[in-house]
């Protein structure tokens, strides 16, 4: 899709659809502004601009550390189960289990957020992610380990992340201020993405020579780095932001300013989509590895580091856009099904190869396009609400699409069910541009004219302009 402005491509529905104006002291609608706008304001720019708040600083760096020791658990747990059990439906449960508590108290999560001091928070969810990671490491390295102890702590650790996800997203912007939020949002990704590269390395050399528990052991030991990050905080150069006050019908109350909102919605939807089918990169990478490419934990390895890579690459595109459109979401989505369609009939290692790190970098600017758009649009009072809206959908529908994904690999082969999850995103992509551009008061133009625009969403034309366009066809 077109990325230019205008009637070219199909923005969202109302005023608020693109999430915000260019200008970077735009704020959501009914909120004040973090710091002060207008003529005498003036942002800060440039791709790491959000890193000169010391505060978030610290708050980058901590969980850069324990980001890498997240992908390294990630990598040991995923091998660890496939080689306690060679399914790959069973990377899939265990995919499933560490994402269902998501799926069923994720919005309870959210309402928790708006309600409680989010440092405090991550500091008790932080703490206990790492006492998962300690507790997985003494079971594996004792040699007592059994598939259903993966099971059981991976499910301990998406109850911590019911409440961690919105606290930390919610965070972002009481460290930050509104003018720095976008930028914000996309280095927290290239962070992510950056630890990515790091660990599946790292996991790979250790499993390799020593076994899944040292991966364990670090990833619970990394998460002394966070909460010292927390601790050092200079709480008063936080941006205040008014704790919602306990009462009945919170839950019910963030659902109905959701739905109202085309802007919020749509992308919600798309994502949970794309989250629950087209994300399933445990269960495809793990069965390409072993049976298409018939290798061992360091392709594995190979193979999320290309993808980390792409996603890098990704996040740091997104810090440098100035706005967050939906129509980058819609068709960034498009491309996504699309590549992973192509990458399942892949013909050589490389290929396969080359297309994870595109499908990377894709996957990642749908992630933070959407996320900062939602956080942009969303009023303060609302935001743990929302995003964990927003993320019940994007992880919590893994414990759905994970263990049909995992069946469909293993019944109909990897490349069967790496194509099955390219065509579900491409298909939603494809509906929710179509409603978007109709709820906007816009339609497909199709043009095969030489030196035109073949595709194009334009405004529909008023009852009173229809003759006047037939008028114009003949002589076009």
């Amino acid at each position: 899709m077109s990325t230019g402005s205008g009637a070219d491509s199909a923005p969202a529905p109302n005023s608020h659809d693109d999430t915000v104006s260019d200008d970077a002291t735009a704020t959501a609608p009914g909120t004040a502004p973090a710091v002060a706008a207008g003529p005498a304001a003036t942002p800060r720019t440039g791709t790491f601009s959000s890193l000169r708040i010391r505060n978030y600083r610290l708050f980058a760096t901590g969980q850069m550390v324990s980001n890498t020791g997240t992908w390294m658990q990630r990598i040991a747990q995923d091998w660890l189960v496939l080689s306690l059990t060679g399914s790959s439906t069973a990377v899939g449960i265990t995919t499933a289990l560490q994402f269902l508590p998501m799926l069923l108290f994720g919005l309870y999560g959210g309402v928790i957020a708006d309600r409680f001091a989010k440092r405090k928070l991550l500091l008790f969810t932080q703490s206990a992610m790492g006492v998962t990671g300690l507790a997985l490491a003494a079971l594996t390295l004792s040699g007592q380990v059994q598939v259903w102890h993966v099971y059981l702590t991976a499910f301990v650790l998406g109850l911590v992340t019911v409440l961690d996800n919105p606290a930390r997203q919610a965070f972002v912007s009481e460290m930050v201020g509104q003018d720095e939020l976008r930028n914000a949002v996309s280095l927290n990704s290239a962070n992510f993405q950056s630890a990515r590269l790091i660990g599946p390395a790292v996991a790979g050399v250790l499993i390799t020579a020593f076994g899944s528990g040292w991966a364990f052991l670090l990833n619970g030991l990394s998460f002394i780095a966070p909460l010292t990050g927390l601790l050092m905080m200079r709480t008063a150069e936080l941006h205040k932001v008014d704790r919602v006050p306990r009462s009945k019908g919170q839950l019910r109350e963030g659902l109905r300013y959701v739905s109202g909102r085309p802007d919020l919605i749509w992308p919600i939807v798309l994502v949970g989509f794309i989250g629950t089918f087209g994300f399933n990169f445990p269960i495809w990478l793990t069965a390409f590895v072993h049976h298409v490419y018939h290798q061992g934990a360091g392709t594995y390895s190979l193979f999320n580091g290309l993808m980390a890579a792409g996603s890098l690459i990704g996040a740091l595109l997104a810090a440098r856009r100035a706005s967050s459109r939906l129509r980058l979401v819609v068709g960034a989505a498009m491309l996504f099904g699309t590549l992973e369609i192509a990458a399942a009939l892949a013909p050589s290692f490389w290929v396969f190869a080359a297309l994870l790190v595109l499908i990377g970098t894709v996957g990642l600017t749908i992630n933070v396009t959407a996320n900062s758009s939602i956080q942009m649009a969303t009023d303060p009072a609302m935001r743990g609400r929302v995003m964990s809206l927003f993320m019940m959908v994007f992880v919590g529908g893994t414990p759905l699409g994970a263990p049909l994904v995992g069946w469909i690999t293993d019944s109909f082969g990897p490349r069967i069910g790496f194509m099955a999850g390219g065509v579900v995103s491409l298909a939603a992509a494809l509906l929710i541009g179509l409603i978007l551009a109709r709820v906007g008061g816009l339609r497909l133009k199709v043009d095969l004219r030489r030196g035109h625009r073949h595709l194009a969403f334009v405004p529909r034309a008023a009852p009173d302009d229809r003759s006047a366009e037939r008028n114009l066809t003949p002589a076009a």
